[in-house]
């Protein structure tokens, strides 16, 4: 297990415990999650090392690596993933200021972004620490990703984009990674990073048993203020914050799960339109939040 004596955000000593939360998907253990004062982070204290993590994702429940289609909230999610795909193509057009060009996934899971992006005429590359999820986006869309510690392995200044799709809460090397996506990018390249916003308004109502903690897997628990942090730190600038409409629908019906032992539709819905209510007057407290991004 790694004990973080300072923030593995902004790298301070000044963090202290908040809760523990339960991981309900694969081992029901309890993980400590930790604040930092300085930047506003928080983090899984106590993890398994990167070697060690991968039994942690070994269930049919984790959506993005099987691909389940079974339950309810599952089917939503690959309802609502059609129109989703669509519309991150065009942000990363629209940012970019290109029709085409080269992109960079990282965290591809089964290859549906990526996909969606080579029938635009991208360019792609695509990389996934999960065998299986490789051999899943072979077969259904014919997107031959790479293992992940291939990134270090890149051709600097190559893409005219990089996304990160709730990828970044689950990397040891957070650091090491944020450094060699700068390195990447070409000089008027664009970063986008979603992750999960833990000063959102469904996660207040939720508070431990909030879904997007994902104890042990999501390692970090983003504010937008940490963000800013870790990306000026590595010469990197947020420009610009975009909201993931569906994502407190979808966080707060597996939150009800876990909070009450069974779902309640109809209060997972009413929280998380409320939270988007509250989005509406100021994007940082969306569920998730899509960060754009450029060298600084």
């Amino acid at each position: 297990m790694i004990h973080h004596s300072n923030c593995p955000v902004c790298q301070t000593g000044s963090a202290a415990a908040v809760f523990s939360a339960k991981d309900h998907t694969v081992s029901k253990k309890m993980f400590a999650v930790w604040h930092c004062n300085a930047c506003t982070a928080r983090f899984t204290q106590d993890i398994p090392e990167q070697e060690a993590i991968g039994a942690y994702y070994a269930s049919e429940n984790y959506i993005s690596h099987s691909d389940t289609k079974e339950g309810i909230i599952n089917k939503l999610y690959h309802t609502v993933r059609r129109k989703t795909l669509a519309a991150k193509m065009k942000m990363v057009s629209r940012e970019t200021g290109r029709q085409q060009g080269n992109i960079l996934d990282v965290g591809c899971g089964t290859g549906a972004f990526l996909h969606t992006m080579q029938q635009a005429g991208w360019s792609t590359t695509g990389l996934e620490p999960d065998e299986m999820a490789r051999a899943k986006a072979a077969f259904l869309y014919q997107v031959n990703a790479l293992p992940s510690p291939e990134i270090f392995k890149l051709t600097p200044g190559t893409y005219d984009a990089i996304t990160m799709w709730h990828v970044l809460e689950h990397v040891h090397q957070l650091h090491e990674y944020a450094e060699q996506l700068k390195g990447l990018l070409k000089p008027d390249g664009r970063l986008f990073i979603a992750v999960p916003n833990y000063t959102s308004g469904d996660a207040q109502v939720y508070k431990e048993n909030w879904a997007a903690y994902d104890v042990p897997r999501h390692l970090y628990h983003f504010s937008p203020q940490s963000m800013k942090i870790l990306m000026k730190m590595h010469g990197l600038q947020v420009y610009k914050m975009r909201p993931m409409w569906f994502d407190s629908f979808y966080v707060s019906m597996l939150s009800e799960q876990y909070k009450n032992g069974k779902g309640n539709l109809i209060s997972a819905c009413w929280n998380g339109l409320l939270s988007n209510i509250r989005t509406l007057f100021n994007t940082e407290k969306c569920s998730s939040v899509i960060y754009i991004i450029s060298k600084l």
